[in-house]
């Protein structure tokens, strides 16, 4: 699919990643229709409800989907998070995919999301898209969240699923977050510091986008990552570094594990030393690669 395909269906727009998209798609001269759950505010909108079917000729015509919506994993799981987080990953996906499975003109490509928590906790273990799935209740999700897409692929649409570790940008996501305490030199490490984190940066996030939607050969998990994976203590120190301040308040794990519980044990403290494999071979040219660069763009100004 050519990146100036008139017509783009994007789900999830108002998210971090959504707008870096979807202002990158227009920059391009790209129309772009959002499937939205409130009512729609015009023409470039349409209603839908993630847990109900989907009328397939509303969403038929469009040359390329990309379905980014789901429930933040940020915040204590209790049971009814959980409830949200699966089904609005796993029964949203099913349902997009079973509409543009019997839509009347079929996109080419289909981008869903996932993520790198399909991993589970693997410590220092090197892994790559060929690696088994993990265990535990994201690794669970993110399998169940992917397989969803198989009505699609059943139909003959390319579908691509984007593993996505950390996405650095000031303006949303993990390391808005971390940004407060750091900035006022309270930061440091998050249990051992030993645990691997793999990251990305937003342009690279929107670069490698644009990348699967236009190369017929990918399709299939991919992960977004940049080829350099950091532990969480070279993440702390280099965080602190830029913005010019001490990070020598560390927060042990049985703190985070008493405050978060399940997700400060999946989230904040499991191990993903996560490799883009599958985007070098295919020759997308990460902006970003090195961490101190990366978060000294993001953070510039």
């Amino acid at each position: 699919m050519a990146l100036d395909s008139p017509r783009v269906l994007v789900t999830g727009a108002s998210g971090l990643i959504g707008r870096a998209l979807v202002s990158s798609l227009k920059t391009r001269g790209v129309e772009i229709t959002c499937l939205v759950r409130g009512t729609p505010a015009g023409p470039g909108q349409i209603h839908w409800d993630p847990a109900r079917p989907l009328p397939p000729e509303s969403i038929s015509g469009f040359d390329a989907v990309v379905h980014l919506a789901g429930e933040s994993v940020a915040s204590r799981w209790t049971n009814d998070k959980r409830t949200k987080i699966r089904d609005s990953r796993v029964t949203g996906t099913r349902a997009l995919a079973h509409a543009l499975a019997k839509a009347t003109k079929r996109p080419r490509v289909l981008v869903t999301s996932s993520a790198i928590g399909y991993y589970g906790d693997r410590t220092d273990e090197v892994l790559n898209e060929k690696s088994a799935p993990g265990t535990g209740f994201l690794a669970d999700v993110c399998r169940e969240w992917e397989a969803a897409n198989q009505p699609a692929t059943d139909a003959g649409i390319r579908t691509v699923q984007i593993r996505t570790g950390i996405v650095l940008s000031a303006e949303g996501g993990a390391l808005k977050k971390m940004l407060p305490p750091f900035r006022m030199g309270v930061g440091g490490r998050l249990g051992s510091g030993r645990q691997w984190m793999s990251w990305i940066h937003i342009h690279d996030m929107v670069g490698a986008i644009h990348l699967v939607m236009k190369t017929d050969l990918l399709q299939g998990p991919v992960n977004f990552v940049a080829p350099k994976p950091v532990t969480n203590v070279e993440f702390t120190e280099t965080l602190a570094s830029v913005l010019k301040r001490p990070a020598i308040f560390p927060v042990p794990a049985f703190a985070i594990k008493t405050l978060f519980g399940q997700m400060g044990e999946e989230v904040l403290l499991a191990s993903q030393r996560v490799e883009p494999a599958r985007l070098v071979t295919s020759g997308y040219p990460f902006q970003c690669s090195d961490l101190r660069k990366a978060l000294e763009d993001v953070l510039k100004g």
